[in-house]
């Protein structure tokens, strides 16, 4: 069952068989014996996908719910829902994870001797219940969905420079001369040409002139403070270099709305003991934290 559902969500026996680690004929009698088992033809392969037939349809509904009771059984069976012990699977954004998530986990590995940590960063949306992901960390507006959101606190988006490139080149008064300036774009496989505002006509987008652009925030923070010109990154990725003086904030009263913090989880009628812990040990450590990085930028939207 475990593998004719691999196949369906991966669309072919061989996504199967990469999910699961099992060579390719493997994966391709298993599937053939659970339909002379069942006496029915569940899928019908063609060269490119997998398509499922009528009575597949019915039957990966079917296998769906037991594999989730069985999952359920086995977490209860080995504990999980009276002390907290297991596996927890992880993810957060790459810089986020690293600044802020990552040091909180290393307490709670220490507070909780029974449970281990798998921490996957990465700064691509993946499917919490296609991955059996336990917890995510997101940053930004969340899609309507299944999933439970715990706010943790909000991030702002940050335009900064270095002195140097200030000394030498004046600061713009209005996001609409940032134009005329050297930017520094972090831009991943598509780039990003315009940047985010507020002002007296609410939320608006300006074209830059990228001098550099990289795929990393590290990068695009060595490249602002060696002088190439002014970033906008989030004020988490910016916090440390604004607190050393190494870069400081400008446009600050253009700065668009704050983005939420969240950590999403899969509802459930009972959450692992695991899950729980790490909920409550996690929140309100986080919520200090962005507490702490808003406060590196209060005196600046102030001035």
């Amino acid at each position: 069952m475990r593998t004719l559902v691999a196949a369906v969500d991966g669309g072919s026996l061989s996504a199967a068989s990469r999910a699961l680690g099992v060579p390719l004929p493997t994966v391709s009698r298993r599937v053939s014996d659970l339909e002379a088992l069942l006496g029915l033809q569940l899928v019908v392969r063609t060269s490119r996908k997998l398509l499922l037939t009528e009575a597949g349809a019915a039957y990966i509904a079917s296998a769906r719910r037991a594999l989730e009771e069985l999952i359920e059984a086995e977490r209860a069976a080995s504990g999980e829902y009276r002390v907290p012990r297991g596996e927890l699977l992880v993810t957060a954004p790459i810089m986020f994870g690293k600044l802020h998530v990552a040091p909180i986990v290393h307490e709670f590995l220490s507070a909780y001797p029974e449970v281990s940590v798998r921490l996957i960063l990465t700064d691509a949306v993946i499917d919490l219940v296609e991955l059996r992901i336990d917890v995510a960390v997101r940053i930004g507006q969340l899609p309507d969905s299944g999933l439970v959101a715990r706010r943790v606190g909000e991030v702002g988006l940050v335009v900064c420079t270095s002195p140097e490139y200030l000394e030498r080149c004046g600061a713009p008064t209005t996001p609409a001369e940032i134009a005329n300036y050297d930017c520094i774009a972090f831009d991943g496989l598509e780039p990003d040409r315009e940047w985010s505002f507020s002002g007296p006509k609410g939320p608006q987008r300006y074209k830059i002139r990228p001098r550099y652009s990289v795929n990393t925030a590290d990068a695009v923070i060595a490249a602002a403070i060696a002088g190439l010109g002014i970033l906008c990154l989030k004020s988490y990725q910016v916090a440390a270099s604004v607190r050393d003086g190494t870069l400081l904030p400008i446009l600050t009263e253009w700065a668009p709305p704050p983005i939420p913090v969240q950590i999403t989880y899969a509802s459930r009628q009972q959450k692992p003991l695991k899950l729980q812990a790490f909920l409550d040990f996690v929140v309100p450590r986080l919520e200090d934290r962005l507490r702490v990085v808003a406060e590196h930028f209060r005196p600046a939207e102030s001035s």
